[in-house]
């Protein structure tokens, strides 16, 4: 699997290397959100840090409290917002 294939990145820790054979392909090692609860296998990305784990969309969830968190929403938030999100106006 590449760099790119990716799907868990470690924060904090040594990452494991392993070694792939042509008889089997690597095994896929289970990590779960701790957030949200899901696996790696259900979530687009996996954040691993020491003791914690965070998936992409509880991130983005994180951020737009961040960004909300004061209440009033500047033009430079909301472009933030929508370009995470997908949406135009």
């Amino acid at each position: 699997m590449s760099d790119k294939e990716q799907k868990v990145v470690s924060i904090g820790s040594k990452s494991k290397k392993h070694t792939e054979t042509k008889e089997q392909p690597p095994k896929i090692e289970l990590e779960y959100c701790s957030f949200c609860g899901r696996p790696n296998t259900m979530v687009p990305k996996l954040v691993k840090g020491p003791g914690v784990n965070i998936c992409s969309e509880c991130t983005l969830i994180a951020v737009q409290y961040l960004i909300l968190q004061d209440g009033a929403l500047s033009a430079e938030a909301q472009r933030i917002i929508d370009m995470l999100w997908g949406t135009k106006k």
